[in-house]
């Protein structure tokens, strides 16, 4: 249903043919008096006479709507058709059917007449999303019938809808209606938004709606090469403020655009008068006007919605400071109130850091909209009368409204006011929030993680599970060293689901940043290759995501956040120079080749580092490497082309400065992969666990990392986040034991009953989850100590994370195996694989003993203070 309403700049819109909808809507403004719109007008009230140009073919239309409508009068006794209103850029009509005193009122919306742009007025996607978002969700939109694709009907495409009686408010500072019932009106409309926000577009068949990354971005490059045409020959002249205010926007991108993980359903109109509330309780049961609806980043909708916070659009010359300036009419919440009401209804993370952006960009989209417009009014190409003759001004009063807003110290509160006033009422004004979050809540994931760990869960489940078996027959072949084609398919795939590169902690992505592109733009963030840099976890949201990823082999190497890639990585964003990470860390991030970690030797005890063997000498311009190591893991892989290899330059300097660290090009004269090394059995191939030997291996000096005798500093360095990935993939791998355990004990009985019925069973499965429930704490726990205190302060704790993870994920996948009996052991599950995994990083990761040692170290430093 829709209705007449005033023009006013919200339609901010999702690309450039939709231009034309802006345009339109200006033309059909309408003088209308306001009066009739004090308090809301009923959807009944809002039409008019057909207008001559949309004359319909009433015969025509009446034979299509019986045929199509469901429960439709065949020959009713009464058919009349009105218009609604004027500044609808798809002409939208009420149709009224009836015999006697039963009448039936549908809405049909249909394109205009004439030569169109191909993208422009697409009502079919209008009817997509309403029938899409009606039949599968609990979002408020009007009852689609039937889509009409053939012009012959009655001359363009057009669909028929359900007729919503209702009110809808024109004016959002609602005058005339008592405050009391402003704020339960703003409330309907927060939890609006929220519900469309919340529909799983790949659920309910919208999966191919709209491209979902980098929504912004495209459409500030998009407006700003408009703004830049509408005002090439100077009229109007361009406003050099404008040009700051794009640069500010493209610097300012949030991180979620590019990997669309705000992203899902934009209405890209979503206000209050587009809203149909029931005809007298304060609740929403229609959203209108969905032709600007996409995929994209759903922040953008919000800060829209919120525009008259900041800016009111009226009839005048100049546009007037918003609510938060003028003061806020009595009843309607603050804007953060409002957002607040909508974060808690759609799980959306408090956005007090993107904010500033969301508004500055929905104030930039408008400002260019306006210029254009302008542009084309001046040329005499646009009609509009005096308003039109506005916008010129308007515009800049926009891109000054930006700059000021952007200017602000703060424009939102850093918590929730519904956080704040929690706090504030459980334990007084004198605590800091800061200080009680960090008490409460700390292990629960945030609405962006649980977005993250679902697409995440949903990719396992449609492509990696199905896969396992056909990766294991290849590498039991003869092809086995060989890469399997699904697997670089199931990578693209994965990175165009925003779920590449997930491990890498934001301070370190940040440094590499810094390092490679400076203080300005990032160049290597154009055609969506921002990714390479993650999605700016914390370890501890990563950790959410990890486990899940060590549910299969197969798994982490998919989304290239494998070990020992991953660890490896973390030693060039760390200490990489700008040279090295060109070389070496952009391939990687990209999944173009692997590396491998060459420390352990055959002829000595390795978990003491300082027992190595293999030189690293300086010869000029040149390092020279002699040595033999092995369980270098990854170093058989076909892709593989750079080690780093862990040596001694200096054999008299102080015990742990005689190590260094150097990277080493796999194909270099004198590296020789001499064999593969079975683990338990498996040879793990494609990726493998290779004996290495280093005849006179010459390697330019250039390749040393951070400098002489600083090995130590750099294996300290990497201890945490990498080695603690091991630890979370654990959990995963146990996680898949307790599910394969369950499904067998349900399903196979012995000695006259299932085993699930056996109370032994049942008892030794809870001790299980009882050790994999404690475990995760920990983990979790270790993970927020490394964000919170820093490496050097979290060893403690990362050190029994690395004892109990791989004990309790052997106890777990031990009992797995025995409820399966002799499957359990052979390679038909995968539970004898993730076994003999989780038993060598008991050793791989550091032995026990080693681990046991730091934490009972640090234990007794604690009882001496």
């Amino acid at each position: 249903m829709v209705r007449t309403k005033p023009f006013h700049f919200n339609h901010l819109i999702n690309s450039f043919e939709a231009l034309i909808v802006f345009i339109l809507a200006l033309i059909a403004y309408t003088t209308r008096s306001r009066n009739q719109f004090i308090m809301a007008s009923r959807t009944d009230d809002l039409v008019t006479p057909v207008q001559p140009a949309h004359q319909l073919d009433l015969d025509a239309l009446l034979r299509y709507a019986s045929d199509n409508v469901p429960g439709f009068p065949r020959s009713p006794s009464k058919f009349t058709i009105s218009q609604f209103g004027h500044g609808q850029s798809n002409p939208t009509f009420l149709m009224e059917v009836g015999s006697g005193a039963a009448v039936k009122r549908y809405v049909l919306r249909k394109k205009p007449a004439g030569k169109l742009l191909e993208s422009a007025h697409a009502v079919d996607r209008e009817f997509q999303v309403l029938r899409a978002l009606g039949d599968h969700t609990v979002v408020p939109v009007p009852k689609v019938f039937c889509l009409c694709n053939d012009p012959n009907v009655i001359g363009t495409a057009f669909y028929i809808m359900e007729f919503l009686e209702g009110r809808i408010f024109i004016d959002s500072k609602l005058p005339g209606v008592p405050p009391e019932r402003r704020r339960a009106i703003y409330r309907a409309t927060a939890k609006t938004l929220a519900s469309i926000h919340s529909a799983n577009v790949d659920m309910i068949g919208l999966g191919k709606y709209g491209r979902r990354d980098n929504y912004c971005r495209r459409q500030i490059e998009r407006w700003a090469k408009q703004y830049t045409a509408s005002t090439a020959e100077g009229k109007p002249a361009s406003n050099p403020k404008m040009f700051q205010l794009i640069d500010w926007l493209r610097q300012n991108i949030p991180p979620e655009d590019s990997s669309g993980v705000a992203a899902g359903i934009v209405h890209g109109d979503f206000r209050i008068d587009n809203l149909v509330f029931h005809p007298i309780e304060d609740r929403v049961i229609g959203i209108l006007d969905w032709e600007l609806s996409t995929l994209g980043n759903q922040m953008s909708d919000v800060a829209y919605c919120c525009l008259p916070y900041t800016v009111v659009i009226g009839q005048n010359k100049h546009l007037d400071a918003g609510f938060e300036v003028t003061g806020i009419p009595e009843g309607i919440p603050s804007q953060a109130e409002f957002l607040d009401d909508y974060c808690s209804a759609s799980g959306k993370p408090w956005p007090a850091k993107v904010w500033k952006f969301y508004v500055a960009f929905a104030l930039f989209r408008g400002a260019s909209i306006y210029t254009g417009v302008y542009n084309r009014w001046l040329l005499g190409n646009a009609s509009g009368g005096e308003r039109a003759r506005y916008l010129g001004n308007h515009a800049n009063e926009l891109i000054n409204f930006a700059m000021d807003f952007i200017a602000q110290k703060s424009v939102l509160p850093e918590y929730p006011p519904s956080v704040a006033q929690a706090d504030a009422k459980q334990f007084g004004n004198g605590n800091k929030i800061q200080n009680i979050l960090d008490e409460r809540g700390r292990f629960v994931p945030s609405q962006r993680v649980l977005e993250l760990r679902n697409k995440l869960i949903k990719f396992m489940e449609d492509y990696i599970y199905p896969n396992e078996k056909e990766f294991e027959k290849l590498a039991q072949s003869d092809a086995r060293w060989t890469i399997h084609p699904e697997e670089e398919r199931l990578k693209e795939l994965a990175r165009k689901e925003g779920l590449w590169n997930l491990w890498i902690p934001f301070d370190s992505a940040a440094r590499a940043r810094k390092l490679i592109f400076g203080e300005g733009p990032n160049p290597i963030s154009d055609g969506g290759r921002d990714l390479l840099f993650g999605a700016g976890l914390s370890n501890l949201e990563y950790g959410y995501l990890c486990e899940i990823m060590g549910r299969s082999f197969w798994a982490p190497q998919i989304f290239n956040c494998s070990a020992p890639d991953t660890g490896n990585m973390e030693v060039l964003l760390r200490y990489g120079n700008k040279e090295q990470l060109e070389e070496w860390l952009i391939p990687l991030l990209e999944g173009k080749i692997r590396s491998a970690f060459a420390m352990t030797e055959p002829q000595v005890a390795s978990s003491d580092a300082t027992n190595i063997e293999c030189s690293i000498k300086r010869q000029g311009d040149s390092y020279i490497i002699n040595g033999n190591k092995w369980w270098t893991s990854g170093a058989m892989d076909p892709r593989c082309r750079v080690l780093i290899v862990m040596g001694k330059t200096d054999f008299s300097a102080a015990k742990h400065k005689q190590q260094s660290m150097i990277l080493v090009d796999i194909k270099t004269s004198g590296v020789h992969i001499k064999r593969p090394l079975l683990v338990f059995g498996f040879d793990d191939a494609p990726h493998g666990h290779a004996e290495i030997s280093f005849e006179n291996v010459c390697v330019p000096a250039k390749n040393i990392l951070l400098g002489e005798g600083r090995g130590f500093e750099i294996a300290q360095g990497r201890l945490g986040p990498g080695r603690l990935h091991h630890c979370m993939r654990l959990l995963g791998a146990a996680e898949r034991g307790m599910q394969l355990m369950a499904e067998r004990a349900l399903s196979r009985k012995a000695f006259g009953k299932f085993i699930a019925q056996h109370g032994s069973f049942l008892s030794e499965m809870a001790k299980c989850r009882i050790e994999l429930e404690r475990t995760r704490l920990l983990v979790l726990e270790a993970a927020d100590q490394l964000d919170r205190l820093g490496n050097k302060k979290a060893r403690g704790t990362i050190a029994m994370a690395k004892v109990a993870a791989p004990n309790m994920a052997l106890k777990v996948l031990d009992m797995a195996m025995q409820v399966h009996g002799a499957a359990g052991f052979s390679t038909d599950t995968v539970l004898s694989h993730l076994w003999a995994t989780a038993r060598t990083l008991r050793v791989a990761d550091g032995p026990d003993d080693v681990h046991l040692g730091t934490i009972a170290k640090l234990e007794l430093q604690r009882a001496k203070l």
